[in-house]
């Protein structure tokens, strides 16, 4: 910011440079009148201004932000409507884990003359959704709030954090003397050197012990440790949706990913387990097993202690920086003459025929089967994939191999529909030189569609496919299973080539399953945005899950 010298002008100013001493690279925003000394400061600053179409999806993106840099995102509200609006977003991250602040405008609080229009309590709103939340009342206490709110929000758990800046604040002159506090060199605890040696202790007695991982070893020190982990003891490992990539899952010890909750090849995994080390995991993502009283053995490994809940409540817990506990016990345990691996072993051949077996499918419209594997291959390794929620994540989370770490990116904390196409926007902004798709269902499409006009502005190189069933696709496969009759789930579509020209994008109709990979191909090789609308065939959803893995597993 210019003349950073001289004392800040008034509150937004110094909140702005609050931000830059963070390291504010971005703020995703939708702004209101109440913002405008903020929007002011912002334009003489480092900090670039995103202008998106919704509020919720600039909250997505400050999100994914924070999910992929470990850095705290930043998005920005006015009052009312445009604070509710990132409700979702608010929930997403705290849910999710990634570190985000949401700065919301106000009217004046020292005086009014527009009564209580549009006013809301959003600091209460925001409570129950996020780490820290507090309205500025002087302006000589936004560093210190700003300070405060960077620290929890990048502190693990990390989670949401949101500050109220009223018109009046913004306007208002700091004391000469106020000053930013610069951030401390915090370092995480690591795990009791007692705790160590009994999960090592605990793993050298086990029989069948088997590795799991979960969100929270999604960090790039944590792959590398788990990756010695996996090759010097040999132990197989499986993951969560959130999990995926940590482990390149080329690896031969890799079994599977938890996409369902119960009656996949990876549950007769964890059948025949008699430990479990689970990596980074906690019961905010599905639990992909249920712990009973006398039956497995559980070791806790995580930042923080396990929540006790009645179907997750570890014998050992080994709570401290999650790479350094991994990694001693790489150090420490060793392969073991005692480990039988066989029988997971077994579940492993099981799974790799099972996820191949239809991939060269040619019927029209594609099953999904045939869909991932296109996108797979044309994928490079470190190519990257954001998926919306619908029916396709299941099928992406168990038949999509990924490579490396956070290149795979779902939510299956909140879950949200409408987050794919803005993750896939802040992927594509932070890494230009990389492939990018967003994998979206017509439904969850349609939520933040508006969004390709951000992109297109943008100039980003990303890919958007759209997995079309005219229909909220998940939820009629669950009503099939409940027994219900087919009914209110289908809808109609706009003709989504045409709606991706209008804002500028490029779009793509697949007609023929043979269509869909040159097609993908050349809009990755293209640049800019391009949309692929393909019509997808859901009746594998009732002949897969809910009848050929129920023979195939009882079969193991």
């Amino acid at each position: 910011m210019a003349n950073e010298n001289r004392p800040a002008r008034n509150g937004a100013e110094l909140f702005v440079r609050a931000l830059e001493n963070e390291g504010v690279q971005y703020v995703f925003a939708v702004p209101g009148e109440e913002n405008l000394a903020f929007l002011e400061a912002l334009r003489e600053s480092s900090i670039e201004l995103v202008l998106n179409r919704h509020e919720q999806a600039a909250g997505f993106m400050a999100a994914t932000y924070g999910r992929l840099t470990g850095k705290v995102g930043v998005c920005l509200s006015t009052l009312g409507p445009g604070a509710t609006n990132l409700v979702t977003a608010a929930a997403y991250a705290q849910l999710g884990a990634m570190p985000m602040m949401m700065i919301s405008g106000q009217k004046p609080i020292k005086s009014s003359k527009q009564g209580l229009f549009q006013i809301l309590d959003v600091v209460d709103l925001m409570r129950p959704l996020t780490k820290y939340t507090r309205q500025i009342s002087n302006a000589n206490t936004i560093p210190a709030k700003v300070r405060e709110a960077f620290r929890l929000a990048s502190e693990e758990r990390p989670g949401a954090v949101h500050l109220e800046l009223p018109e009046d604040i913004a306007d208002e002159a700091p004391e000469p003397d106020t000053h930013i506090f610069k951030p401390s060199d915090a370092r995480r605890p690591t795990a009791s050197q007692k705790s160590l040696e009994m999960a090592c202790d605990m793993l050298r007695e086990a029989r069948h012990p088997l590795i799991m991982i979960g969100a929270g070893a999604n960090r790039k020190r944590v792959s590398q440790a788990l990756i010695h982990l996996v090759n010097v003891t040999g132990i197989p490992f499986f993951t969560t949706q959130m999990g995926k990539g940590v482990v390149d899952e080329r690896h031969p010890r890799y079994l599977g990913n938890a996409a369902l909750s119960a009656g996949d090849f990876v549950h007769c995994a964890i059948d025949r387990a008699d430990l479990v080390i689970n990596v980074g995991h906690d019961v905010v993502e599905k639990p992909p097993f249920f712990m009973t009283p006398g039956g497995k053995k559980v070791i806790h490994v995580n930042f923080s202690a396990a929540d006790v809940d009645p179907v997750y409540f570890p014998q050992h817990e080994v709570v401290g920086d999650i790479a350094n506990s991994v990694e001693y016990m790489a150090e420490n345990c060793g392969q073991c003459a005692n480990h039988d691996f066989s029988q997971l072993m077994e579940v492993k051949k099981a799974v790799d025929a099972h996820l191949t077996s239809m991939a060269g499918d040619s019927r029209f419209p594609i099953i999904p089967q045939r869909i991932v594997a296109d996108v797979r291959r044309v994928m490079p390794d470190d190519g990257i994939i954001t998926l919306d929620n619908g029916m396709y994540k299941l099928w992406f989370a168990r038949n999509y191999p990924a490579y490396d770490n956070n290149t795979v990116l779902l939510d299956n904390a909140l879950a949200s529909m409408g987050a794919g196409l803005p993750s896939g926007m802040m992927a594509s902004m932070l890494y230009p030189d990389l492939k990018v798709m967003a994998v979206c269902g017509d439904g969850g499409f349609m939520m933040n569609s508006q969004e390709l006009e951000t992109a297109v502005r943008l100039g980003l190189n990303l890919v958007v496919l759209i997995i079309n069933d005219s229909a909220y696709g998940m939820i009629k496969w669950k009503q099939g299973q409940e027994g219900y009759a087919d009914f209110g789930l289908d809808y109609r579509n706009p003709d989504f080539v045409t709606y991706a020209q209008s804002y500028g994008a490029t779009g793509h109709r697949i007609t023929h399953t043979e269509d869909l990979r040159p097609t993908l191909e050349q809009a990755l090789a293209a640049g800019g945005v391009h949309l692929v609308d393909v019509p997808v065939d859901y009746s594998e959803n009732r002949r897969v899950f809910d009848e050929e893995l129920a023979e195939l597993t009882c079969r193991l």
